[in-house]
């Protein structure tokens, strides 16, 4: 028979008279005197309750002194019973202490299950109501109060409010993250395989680029060009003006197709929605509008969605083509359901009198760029909107950024020029100085780099160290001394100049008969 304690023969055995095992005595009596229960079965249990057994008499030698070999042989002997006693209590404290633990994190990871379940249950209800007011009829008491539905408008039906006096948003919900997700991957593996087109201009062609022609797209009463997009599939260049209209120019025939008119303020922000008929403006006036073409040619307003609280500086489309984002001088950027027209999320910074003037989509779609006019550039991880990192440097306000195809590369421009920015190792690695550069634009196979400013320059993009060579430098001829936006044409063969002077300028070979159109045909009605 052993211990049941130390699982050694006993010298003086004695029983439990309540479980029935059998211990060495000295260690169930020094035991019940720290715990006063049974060290197998947890029972109470007192020296009382332990019977010995009666053996046959072992004599052990008389120890003299703890320097003697028994004395030393007993010290031995009672350390190891403190040491199996602290053992076993060890190992049954352990023994609990896991399934403790494992119970924990059941019940932590049913929480988790049930939160994400209540949180996607709670988007798709918000998202369905949002459908659902947008399709319920007004009252006929409101009719007229909803009048401006005819024009676009969102109808006036009563919107839940945040403590602030804002309208909450829904988020961004699991199942847009993974649509955004599989897009950035799929960008980014293709990316791996990008090849530069065989018809992309070359550095002899840019340098013998001239004016072809100009044409006054805007009212005269109101001139100046403040924004432009060009959609390539079609060779058609959108303008957005002082005069508050947008207008849609098809550079072959040099024709305006449309003027988009509704916004009461400038147009500061036009953009393309990839190769549909789809257009979106930023105004001053604090709206976005979200144009469609019916098929007849005469856009008409979709949505104007009134999200910002003061002037929308920038739109911007995401690489699906089914979201997008507006940055306004309120201090937020909204991103948008395309589709619905709904605002997922309107999102602020931590900081205060922070005013957004610029904004853009990373190549792959996962990151967001905003400018500032505090001269600070963010850096947005669009699934969980937070701001991660901020480039310092500029002077005066950030008037426009730019991705580089390769999603490498920022430019920012501002008040003192362009900047370049390496988005891996988070730093500014190269300058081109030049003051009140208003736009810079890296063409769509990231091989050119244009900036507007008092004169329009074309730079050969290279890498972190190598030299960023001019190319060609285009003269401003508005005779404002101010160019305020730049584009390039599909594969470089042209570039798109807009000024203040209300005139659309078009640089390219001499003797491209694509280009050079008559510039009477274009005339302001």
């Amino acid at each position: 028979m052993n211990c049941a304690i130390s699982g050694e023969v006993p010298v003086e055995p004695v029983v439990s008279t309540k479980s029935g095992l059998l211990f060495e005595r000295r260690l169930i009596e020094r035991h019940i005197s720290d715990y006063g229960k049974c060290p197998v079965t947890g029972e109470p249990l007192t020296i009382d309750d332990i019977v010995p057994i009666k053996t046959g008499e072992i004599i052990k030698p008389k120890t003299l002194h703890t320097a003697s070999i028994p004395g030393l042989l007993g010290t031995f002997q009672n350390e190891w019973d403190g040491l199996m006693l602290s053992n076993f209590a060890l190992e049954q404290q352990l023994h609990t202490a896991r399934q403790e633990l494992s119970h924990a994190l059941y019940q932590h990871d049913s929480a988790c299950r049930v939160i994400a379940r209540l949180k996607k249950e709670r988007d798709e209800a918000r998202q369905l109501l949002a459908e659902v007011e947008r399709h319920i009829p007004a009252a006929p008491e409101a009719v007229t109060a909803n009048a401006a539905l005819s024009n676009g408008k969102r109808a006036a039906v009563d919107e839940e409010l945040g403590p602030d006096a804002k309208k909450l948003c829904p988020g961004i919900s699991a199942e847009t993250i993974t649509e955004l997700t599989d897009c950035n991957a799929a960008l980014s593996q293709k990316r791996k395989k990008r090849q530069i087109s065989q018809t992309l201009a070359s550095i002899d062609t840019l340098e013998r680029f001239t004016q072809l022609s100009s044409h006054p797209l805007h009212k005269t009463n109101k001139p100046g060009i403040c924004s432009m997009d060009i959609l390539h599939s079609k060779d058609v260049i959108a303008t957005g003006g002082v005069d508050a209209t947008a207008v849609l120019f098809d550079r072959p025939s040099g024709q305006i197709l449309s003027t988009l008119t509704g916004h009461s303020k400038k147009v500061t922000s036009v953009k393309f929605v990839g190769d549909s008929d789809l257009v979106l403006t930023a105004s001053a006036d604090k709206t976005v509008r979200i144009w469609r073409n019916p098929g007849d040619g005469n856009y008409a307003c979709g949505y104007t969605l009134n999200d910002h609280s003061a002037e929308v500086r920038a739109v911007t489309v995401h690489p699906t083509n089914k979201y997008f984002v507006s940055a306004s001088l309120d201090g937020t950027w909204c991103f948008y359901d395309l589709s619905s027209g709904s605002c997922l999320a309107q999102v602020s910074d931590d900081s205060k009198n922070v005013d957004y003037t610029a904004a853009a989509f990373h190549p792959d779609g996962l990151i967001l760029g905003t400018g500032t006019s505090q001269s600070v550039v963010k850096i947005w991880d669009v699934k969980s909107q937070a701001n991660v990192a901020k480039f310092d440097g500029h002077t005066g306000e950030v008037t426009a950024i730019s991705f580089s195809e390769n999603g490498y590369f920022l430019a920012t421009a501002a008040e003192d020029g362009v900047r370049l920015w390496d988005l891996r190792k988070l730093r500014n690695f190269k300058s081109f100085l030049s003051a009140d550069a208003n736009s810079v634009e890296f063409d769509p196979s990231g091989s050119y780099l244009g900036i507007a400013a008092s004169d329009i320059k074309v730079y050969q993009t290279a890498s972190v160290k190598a030299e960023w060579n001019l190319i060609k430098t285009l003269p401003d001829l508005s005779g404002t001394g101010k160019a305020t936006c730049v584009k390039f044409g599909s594969d470089a063969q042209y570039v798109a100049v807009g000024s203040m002077d209300r005139n659309l300028r078009i640089f390219g070979l001499p003797g491209d008969e694509k280009a050079n159109v008559d510039d009477d045909s274009a005339q302001d009605s």
